[in-house]
């Protein structure tokens, strides 16, 4: 049996067209994937959990993919990305944890060598929770303009034995950013920070 049991998966893409203000030159997109999974750690302590982790690999491709696919963009027009889980009661909040690696090197895969760390989020919920997934740029993660969030969540997950893992991305800055700091345009590429 595999450690990865998925029950679904649920997409979700924003459209912004403005905050208030004139609109921008094309409209921001963003979106997430979520993939409800069964929590194989569910209701007990399990000392090594190493194997859900390596096991994860593939569904971190395959969401980004799916998630590439529903913006409606190709990958170099994505400039933020983020990740996060949803962990069921009878789960720990370290069986999000096991995202970290799986969800972000999924979307540096498809996104073609991203230098930024993937900023991340996690928390243990019941059914119904809802997260605050960040979004920072891919290649720098001082570019304040592309700080930002998405919340996300299912009616009907996580159950007690599930985990939600869940990908971010954004095509651009907030709408009418103007925080300073670095500019995308100013980026190096040299360390993933400037």
């Amino acid at each position: 049996m595999s450690l990865v049991e998925v029950r679904k998966f649920a997409t979700v893409v924003e459209e912004i067209l403005h905050e208030g203000g004139p609109p921008p030159l094309r409209p921001l997109k963003q979106g997430a994937c979520l993939a409800v999974i069964r929590n194989p750690y569910a209701g007990r302590y399990v000392a090594d959990i190493l194997a859900l982790m390596e096991a994860l690999k593939p569904l971190g491709v395959e969401m980004a993919r799916r998630l590439i696919a529903a913006l409606g963009v190709g990958p170099k027009e994505i400039e933020a990305y983020g990740k996060g889980a949803i962990v069921g009661s009878a789960g720990e909040l370290e069986h999000g944890a096991l995202w970290h690696a799986p969800g972000g090197y999924g979307m540096r895969e498809v996104l073609g060598g991203t230098k930024a760390i993937v900023p991340s989020s996690k928390k243990v919920g019941g059914v119904g929770a809802r997260l605050d997934v960040p979004l920072s740029h891919i290649n720098a993660a001082y570019v304040r303009s592309h700080f930002g969030a998405m919340e996300v969540g299912l009616p009907d997950a996580p159950k007690d034995d599930e985990i939600v893992y869940v990908l971010t991305m954004s095509t651009g800055a907030r709408i009418h950013a103007r925080a300073g700091g670095l500019q995308a345009s100013e980026i190096k590429g040299e360390d993933g920070l400037r």
